[in-house]
């Protein structure tokens, strides 16, 4: 077998990105609880802001969600809270597009992809921002299944 062929690097690039997240989300489920934290997990705004934060910074976002998942699995943070992470993520994701497009266009993106950019980035924010304020109503529709 070829270790050159691009199918089977794209494969197992696949197979050790899903692995690295299995391990990341049994280690985020051990975490347990985390006092230090209550302040910012418990508050769904600042769960927002992180994960668009943490999202940029790991360019991941389903990293992001994944961290979230095993924090919800592990009983630490709750569900408004992790509706919001979400949420942020779905923005913070948008970063990689627009390096993406610098890396391309040997600059600030320009054209096509300057206006790809900007429309994931728009819908992506004005999303969030519609969603946000209604955190709360969404965790209790979403608690009953």
């Amino acid at each position: 077998m070829e270790f050159n062929n691009p199918i089977f690097q794209a494969l197992l690039g696949l197979v050790i990105f899903y692995i690295g997240l299995k391990m990341f989300s049994g280690g985020m489920k051990s975490l347990g609880h985390l006092e230090q934290l209550e302040w910012f997990l418990g508050n769904p705004y600042w769960m927002f802001l992180g994960a668009i934060v943490f999202t940029l910074l790991w360019q991941s976002s389903s990293l992001t969600t994944t961290a979230v998942i095993g924090l919800v699995a592990s009983g630490t943070l709750p569900l408004p809270s992790a509706i919001a992470a979400i949420l942020g993520a779905n923005v913070g994701t948008t970063g990689t597009i627009w390096i993406a497009g610098i890396l391309v266009s040997d600059g600030m993106p320009a054209g096509i992809t300057k206006q790809v950019a900007l429309v994931h980035t728009g819908v992506n924010t004005v999303m969030a921002i519609a969603l946000l304020p209604f955190i709360q109503p969404i965790a209790r529709f979403i608690s009953k299944f």
